[in-house]
């Protein structure tokens, strides 16, 4: 993946993640954390959103370090932030 798909991604992710975080009123960090440290849901009916929503969650996490390695990567060039913006219409 180039940068602007992963920056993509990552937008389109984040949008998932704000679906949830209104829904369920906690941030995703928090929910993760509570989340893989075995906490149960309080409501049957939350399970599979949890589930979903933990993937969404680490699926963000790795977009992130893709995002971060890419860009690390394209800075060891000489290049500049003007060589790595890219206006999309």
């Amino acid at each position: 993946m180039n940068l602007q798909e992963i920056l993509a991604d990552i937008h389109a992710l984040e949008e998932e993640l704000l679906t949830f975080e209104r829904k369920y009123g906690v941030r995703s960090e928090t929910f993760y954390a509570a989340y893989i440290s075995g906490e149960e849901p309080e409501d049957d009916a939350w399970v599979l959103d949890f589930g979903e929503w933990a993937s969404v969650y680490q699926t963000w996490l790795r977009r992130q370090a893709d995002y971060r390695d890419t860009l690390q990567r394209l800075q060891k060039k000489p290049s500049s932030l003007a060589g790595l913006i890219r206006v999309t219409p």
